[in-house]
Order: structure tokens, then sequence, then C-alpha cells
């Protein structure tokens, strides 16, 4: 069951005031370059912001060498689809990741605070199969990262994999029928099989904002987070930050969960705020020693299911997980619909259930923060999927606090300078920025999460053909790029789950699957049928439903294209509509499979 605002509560719902309130609050931010960022890739002024703080680049004779399979990326994505390879028979495996260890985006982000905003439980993937239970209920990024640690030792994952590189060129040729892969160290890598794991929130975001070049003090991401300047160690205390003043740039989830530590450690803290996060209880907790005993043989994928399910509005019999995901992001992506009411009157009612969800969490800043002015600035007054919602326990705390300064600045900041920041007029000094910015959108093209050129056959690179929008088969394979597998993710023709592990989970199973049958059948190279290409095609274009109507009201964030929701293409979407239909598309997928007779492909 999803638990919902009572309707019987004394919030009153005025449309038209709320309208104009929530335009209002839009508008004050939808200016100009508001989303100019940087280019990491190849300004060398801001190359620093990507270097590896946390493990000594170590350097090594250029290899070549013949894997059976190249995977890109060593985050969960790729660690499980080496699993799943593993599994299949597969012995020579080589991973390739710029990161100096395995873990995505638990190795960079090891900033002060950094937790799992999705239950520890059903994250951390194969639970059951390494004995593991997390700590908590929601694991801090640490304990993340070791247990993927954990799973890239049990199979073997390490010991010939490529860290600190890049890939920068991968090209396919039909006279072997295998990739070869280049990488920025001069490797050359030939694979039968290519696969491309490269996470979904892989390409950290740094704006640009005038004069940052010039500031004389300490800059860096939260994924890069300098211990170094800091002190302490994850998980630890910042010791060297006492005489220091820091400056945070950004109120999402990265901004919120460094705020705490920074504010117990820094002589002051001025938190930049361009728009508040809805921010929701936590609830974190230790695990119960007693919850071990409560479990069965397939319990995590059962609870995933059962989590998955309340997110799409399929009724359960109980609801396992019980937090914010389950009582209001679910409750606002599913309104209830009610018998023989009109689409207005269902739009109407969806909106006033959104609205007094909104309004439970702007009443809880009120509870929790004593200053009645930053109470105000902190309130978010945007529909609740505007923004990725956030939860935590002590981000407001930490504004009660006589070191810590809230900046609203809903324009952004006008101006970096040598000794600090420009923001609503005011200058502020300071000794370091930290900026908490995030990273490029989950629907960043594939092609660009990718950060190289993929040739396939006839010299068409991946970026070409996928110009006007995703073109796939399942989400996972491409026409033209033969023997080459994409985990799935938003915006490439796939589903989406909150959870990301139970999409990534699945997508492993299914290439794991897929090339244990190949090898049995002895099939050298499949590649995508034009005409199953285009059916998939069109089945994603036929249940896209634009967003426009709802999201042109929010507030600018990276779910709406930045304000902009009419940009984003219908065929860079889901197989069904919103989310998509999980439970269809894995269904669809294990029965394809279970027939072995590679429908849609062409295979030699």
């Amino acid at each position: 069951m999803t638990t919902t605002p009572s309707e019987g509560s004394a919030v009153t719902f005025d449309p038209e005031e709320v309208h104009a309130k929530y335009l209002a609050e839009r508008d004050r931010r939808l200016i100009p370059g508001r989303a100019e960022i940087r280019d990491l890739a190849h300004d060398e002024r801001v190359a620093g912001y990507r270097a590896d703080p946390f493990t000594p680049r170590t350097e090594r004779d250029a290899i070549t060498d013949d894997p059976d399979v190249v995977i890109v990326g060593g985050g969960i994505a790729g660690l499980l689809a080496g699993v799943h390879l593993r599994k299949a028979g597969i012995e020579r495996i080589r991973i390739v990741d710029h990161a100096g260890g395995v873990g995505g985006t638990w190795y960079w982000n090891r900033y002060p605070g950094v937790m799992c905003d999705v239950e520890s439980y059903q994250y951390l993937p194969l639970l059951e199969e390494l004995d593991y239970l997390p700590s908590r209920r929601y694991a801090f990024g640490e304990e993340i990262r070791l247990h993927l640690q954990s799973i890239a030792d049990r199979f073997d994952l390490v010991s010939d994999a490529l860290f600190h590189t890049g890939v920068s060129r991968s090209v396919w040729h039909d006279d072997t029928g295998r990739w070869t892969v280049h990488t920025d160290r001069g490797d050359e890598l030939s694979c039968r099989y290519y696969v491309l794991a490269v996470g979904i929130l892989n390409l950290m975001k740094l704006p640009a904002i005038p004069g940052m070049d010039a500031f004389a003090g300490k800059a860096f991401h939260t994924a890069r987070w300098d211990y170094e300047y800091t002190g302490g160690a994850t998980g630890e205390p910042l010791t060297e930050l006492g005489d220091k003043t820091v400056a945070l740039i950004g109120t999402g989830a990265s901004g919120l969960q460094a705020l705490p530590p920074l504010a117990e450690a820094a002589q002051h803290v001025y938190v930049f705020q361009r728009t508040p996060s809805a921010i929701g209880v936590r609830g974190n907790r230790p695990t119960d020693p007693s919850f071990a005993e409560t479990l069965t043989p397939g319990w995590q994928k059962a609870r995933m299911d059962n989590f998955q399910s309340i997110m799409l509005g399929r009724p359960v019999e109980a609801d396992l997980t019980d937090d914010g995901w389950t009582r209001h992001y679910a409750a606002v992506q599913n309104p209830p619909r009610i018998k023989g009411a009109s689409l207005r009157e269902f739009m109407l009612r969806a909106e006033e259930l959104d609205y007094r969800i909104m309004e439970e969490h702007r009443a809880r800043i009120d509870e929790l923060v004593t200053d009645p002015g930053v109470a105000a600035i902190l309130k978010p007054y945007y529909r609740y999927l505007c923004k990725r919602p956030c939860f935590h326990d002590e981000y407001y705390d930490a504004f009660n606090r006589a070191n810590v300064t809230l900046v609203d600045c809903p324009t952004g900041i006008e101006k970096i300078t040598e000794h600090g920041l420009i923001a609503a007029g005011r200058q502020y000094e300071v000794d370091c920025i930290v900026y908490s910015t995030g990273f490029e959108a989950e629907v960043t093209p594939l092609q660009r999460r990718a950060g190289h050129e993929i040739v396939g056959r006839d010299g068409l690179t991946l970026a070409q053909k996928w110009a006007d929008g995703a073109a796939s088969l399942f989400g996972m394979m491409s026409r033209g790029f033969p023997n080459m597998f994409v985990m799935p993710a938003p915006g490439q023709q796939s589903v989406v789950t909150v959870n990301y592990t139970q999409l990534a989970v699945f997508g492993a199973e299914f290439i794991g699957g897929m090339v244990a049958l190949l090898e049995k059948q002895g099939i050298t190279v499949f590649d995508v049928s034009a005409a199953a290409e285009a059916d998939w095609i069109q089945q994603i274009v036929d249940t896209y439903v634009d967003p426009s109507a709802v999201m042109s009201a929010c507030t600018p964030s990276r779910l709406n294209n930045e304000g902009d929701p009419g940009g984003i293409k219908a065929r860079d979407t889901n197989w069904g509509r919103g989310f998509g239909d999980f439970f269809g598309y894995r269904d669809l997928l294990e029965n394809w499979l279970a027939a072995g007779d590679f429908d849609g492909l062409e295979t030699a």
C-alpha cells in the first residue's frame, strides 16, 4: 500500500494561487546561460578538477592483448556485467576505467557524509551471493565501495583491469569479427564482445562562472574531495578546517550530505542555493541483528520487485521498504484514478495530492529551522517531481548553527574573484570553494557518456547514428555495431528504475545469458536487423507522452532539461510510458532468451 497525505488535512489547495507562486519561482531562475558548464575534457585550465586524489597513478607500458570481452566502466553496471559473463564461462575479461579502482560513482564520491538514498538491502548488489548485510538501512559510501570491491575480488575482475585508463577509440572489424579498443595509454585490445557500462551519472558537472580561474584559494568538486586540504578521511572529522571559511555551491544530494560535516569542522560555511531541494525524512538506522532471521532464499530480488511494483503503482500486500520513495514519490508518480472522473478532474486531483506532499516538506522546514527568514528561503515551491527528491535527517539542523549562512541566489553566482564569490550583489571572502554541482543528467546521450569514438560497420560512428535520437533493440544493442552490448539506462530505449541496481542486475543477466547462448550455438557475430530496430524505435515513440504540460511550470533542473522539457526527444525515452514497464520489459527479454532463436538479429 502507498501512503498518501490525508485529504482531510487542514491544507487548502487553491490551483490559481499555487500556479502563480510556482511560476513566479520558476521565472526567477529562468536566466540565459544557466545551464552552461566547463569543458572538463578539453579545457586545460580545469583539468585538475578531474585528477584522482585517492589513488596514485602508476606508470606502465602499453598493452597489446586479445581478451574475450572488454567492459568500459568498473562501476555497478560494469562489475555486474563481468560477474554474469564469468558465469557464462568467459575467462578473459578486461575492465577499463578512468578511476584508480572499481566502484564507479562510489569510487569518486568519497565526500564527507556521502550515502545512498535507496535502501541498502536493495541497492547493494549480490548480497545473498556474498552472504553480506549492510550495516545500516542507508549505507554510507565507503561501505558501498568496499562491497563492490568484494564483488570484483570474488569474481576476479581486478587482476586484468586497466585503471587510470580511458578508451580513446573503438573500431569494429568485419574481417576478424572483433573490436579493436584503443586507450589513452597506448593500449590496443582486440575483443570479441564489447560492453559499454559507462554509468548514468558519470560526467562531473562544473558550472561556467565568470572569474572562477582567478580564485586564489582551494577549489574542488565533491566528486574529487581533497582530504589533504580538509583533513580527515571518509567518515572521519575534517581536522584542518577549523580556521577556514568554506563556500558550498549547490544544494542537491551531494551538497546536503556534505554540509553537516563541513558545518561541524569549518570556522564558517556559506551555502549558496540557487533552488532548494525537497528533502524528506531519511530515517536511517543500524540494521537490526534480527533482520537476517526473517530472510529466505531469493529475498533480495523479491524486495527489489516489491519496491519497483510500488514505484509503478502496482498493488502489493505490504510495503517492505516504507520510506519517502514509497510514501511520496510513488504516490505522486501514480495518482489514484477515480471512476467516471474526466481527464481534467484527474489532473487536478493529482496536482492537489502533489501540493499536499510539498506542504508536508515545507512544514518540516518550519519545525526544524529556528530562523523564520532562513526557513522561508529553504522552502521548495514547485511540483514534487520537478527536481529529484532528496532525503536527509541532519541537513536542516545545520542552518541553526551560528557558523552557517544560507545565501539565496536564484540566478546563481554572479562572479568568482581572487578572494571569494559575488552573489546577490554581495562579496563573500572564502578560503575554499566546494562545488557540489553534481553530474550531467541521466539522460545525457550515450555517445557523450561513453566519452570516446565508437566506429561500427562502414565507418559509421555511434555519435552519427544516434545524432537524431537513440536507435536500438531493447536499448542494449544497435544495428551496425556487431557484438556490442550497452547496459540499459535512462534515455536509451530501455526502462528506468529508482533503484538503478535492479536494472543493472537484469541487464547483466541478459548479457550473460545471451553470450552463453551465442557460445553454445557457435555464433561468432551478431547484429541487429533493420526491421527489428525500426520496430523497437516505433514502440518507444508510440508510447511517449510529452511532459511539457506538467514540467513546463517546473523550476529548471536536470530532470526537465533545465527548463526546456520540450527539448527531450521521443526516441530518447523508455519502453512503456513514463518510467517504462520494467516487469513487461524483463518478461519480454527473458522470453526472448528462452526462445533461443535470436529473433531480430542477423547472426553468422
